[in-house]
C-alpha cells in the first residue's frame, strides 16, 4: 500500500490533502510510522526519529496512530487479495506476497491480474497499492518499491539483471548499514558489483553470507510464497520516554511484556522454553559527528541480549516474567537503557507438553489463571481486567495486531 497509514489518515480527512502528514513519533521518543509523499520530499521516512522528523519537516501534520482503523482497512485489503489467489504470505498491516501462478490465466497473464487487483483495492478502500510482479519474491519487492507510488512493475526472468545491477547496495535484503559501509569500502556500490563478484573476495568483507548475498544480487531467490508460515518467537518491546537505571518502572515494563506474550502463545496453543531479555542501552559506543539516513548517529546504540532456556515450555506469564526479571537483576547494568524488551522462542505445541511429576499441582494452579483472564477479555472487553501496571507505549505499530486486539 502507499503511504498506508498516512493515506488512510488523509482519506478520512480531505482537508489534509495535499499537506505533509506524519503518522506517529507524537511522543519525545516516538519513531515515524508514515510519512505521505508530501512529507518524504522534506527527508521524512518510517521508522525516523520523530525530532528529526520535526527538523526536516517543521510544518508537517503530526498525528497519532489508530491501529484499529489501519487493521479495520488491512482486513479489506486481504480480503481483496483473496479474491485474486488463497496463497498469500503477510508481512505487515500493509504489504504481503501473493503467488499468482495458479490464476494468473484467469485474468490474462500476471500483467492483467495486478492491474485488475490495483482496480479491487481502489474499488474497496478509496486507496492506492503499488504491484510488483516477478519470478520471485525478492525481485517483485523491489520492482514494487521502485514503482511507487500507484505503480505497477512487471519483470520477466530475462530482465532481471538489467533491473538489478544498476540498484544500490541497500536495495538488497540483508544489506544494513553497516555491511553497507563495509562492502563500499572493499569497493562494491551496485547489485552489480556483487553479482560479478569473486566469491573469496566477497567472503573477505562479509564472512560465510558471501554466497548468499551474490545469488540475491544476481536475483536468485528460492523461498516460495507462505501463507501458514509458523511463528518461531513471540516478542514485546518498548521505548522509554526517558533513560531509565532501574526501579518500578522497568519491573512494570517486564511484568506488561510477559503478560502480553504469554496471551498470544495461549492464543495460538503454543509453549514456549527459551526467555530472552533484550535491552538498549542509551551510551553510545564512542560518539561520531556522522548521521545515517533516518537521523541517527552512525554510532548506534548497544543492544544487549540476555537468554535462558527451560527445561519445559511455558505460556504462564509469571514465569516469563520471573525469569525475565532475573536476567535483568543479574545484568547490573552501570548505565541506563532506553529500550527493554521480553521475548519468548524454542516453541511447541501445548500437546506436546508433559507435565513435570512434582509441579504438577503449581502448574495446573497457573494453567487455569491465564485463560480465565483471556476469557474474561474476550467477554467484556479488552480493558475489562488486567496486570496492574502500565502498559508501556510500544514502538512497533503493528503490534496490536498481532496480540488480536
Amino acid at each position: 500500500m502507499d503511504a498506508f497509514y498516512a493515506s488512510i489518515e488523509e482519506r478520512d480527512r480531505p482537508e489534509l490533502r495535499g499537506k505533509p502528514i506524519i503518522v506517529g513519533a507524537v511522543a519525545a521518543r516516538g519513531v515515524v510510522a508514515a510519512a505521505s509523499y508530501e512529507a518524504r520530499k522534506y527527508g521524512v521516512r518510517s521508522a525516523m526519529p520523530g525530532f528529526r522528523a520535526r527538523e526536516l519537516c517543521p510544518n508537517g501534520v503530526f498525528l497519532p496512530a489508530d491501529i484499529k482503523k489501519y487493521a479495520r482497512v488491512s482486513e479489506q485489503v486481504h480480503r481483496v487479495f483473496a479474491e485474486f489467489t488463497p496463497v498469500i504470505e503477510p508481512l505487515a498491516l500493509d504489504e504481503a506476497f501473493l503467488d499468482i501462478s495458479g490464476s494468473a490465466h484467469l485474468y490474462g497473464g500476471a500483467r492483467a491480474l495486478a492491474q485488475r487487483l490495483k482496480e479491487r483495492v481502489r474499488e474497496a478502500t478509496q486507496l492506492t497499492i503499488s504491484c510488483g510482479v516477478a519470478p520471485n519474491k525478492l525481485v517483485a519487492k523491489i520492482a514494487c518499491s521502485l514503482g511507487k507510488p500507484d505503480g505497477l512493475r512487471c519483470v520477466a526472468a530475462t530482465d532481471i539483471r538489467e533491473l538489478l545491477d544498476p540498484l544500490p547496495l541497500r536495495r538488497l535484503l540483508g544489506v544494513g548499514p553497516v555491511a553497507e559501509r563495509a562492502l563500499r569500502a572493499a569497493g562494491f556500490e551496485t547489485l552489480g558489483d556483487l553479482a560479478r563478484a569473486e566469491l573469496a573476495a566477497l567472503a573477505a568483507v562479509v564472512g560465510d553470507r558471501a554466497a548468499a548475498l551474490g545469488q540475491l544480487a544476481r536475483g536468485e531467490d528460492e523461498r516460495p510464497v507462505q501463507s501458514d508460515r509458523a511463528p518461531k518467537s513471540y516478542g514485546e518491546e518498548n521505548a522509554f520516554e526517558h533513560d531509565e537505571r532501574a526501579g518500578p518502572v522497568i519491573t512494570q515494563a517486564l511484568t506488561s511484556h510477559a503478560h502480553a506474550v504469554a496471551r498470544r502463545l495461549r492464543r495460538d496453543g503454543l509453549l514456549g522454553r527459551t526467555i530472552t531479555l533484550k535491552m538498549r542501552l542509551a551510551k553510545r559506543h564512542g560518539t561520531s559527528p556522522n548521521r545515517t539516513a533516518d537521523g541517527q548517529d552512525a554510532a548506534r546504540y548497544p543492544l544487549l541480549t540476555r537468554a535462558r532456556t527451560l527445561a519445559d515450555g511455558t505460556d504462564d506469564a509469571a514465569t516469563i516474567r520471573r525469569v525475565a526479571i532475573e536476567l535483568w537483576d543479574a545484568e547490573q547494568l552501570a548505565v541506563p537503557i532506553r529500550l527493554v524488551g521480553v521475548t519468548v522462542s524454542n516453541l511447541s505445541q501445548v500437546a506436546a507438553q508433559q507435565l513435570g511429576l512434582f509441579d504438577a499441582k503449581d502448574a495446573a494452579r497457573s494453567a487455569k489463571l491465564g485463560p480465565a483472564l483471556d476469557a474474561i477479555r474476550a467477554r467484556f472487553g479488552e480493558q475489562a481486567i488486567h496486570v496492574a501496571t502500565k502498559d508501556p507505549q510500544k514502538i512497533t505499530p503493528s503490534l496490536r495486531k498481532k496480540r488480536g486486539e
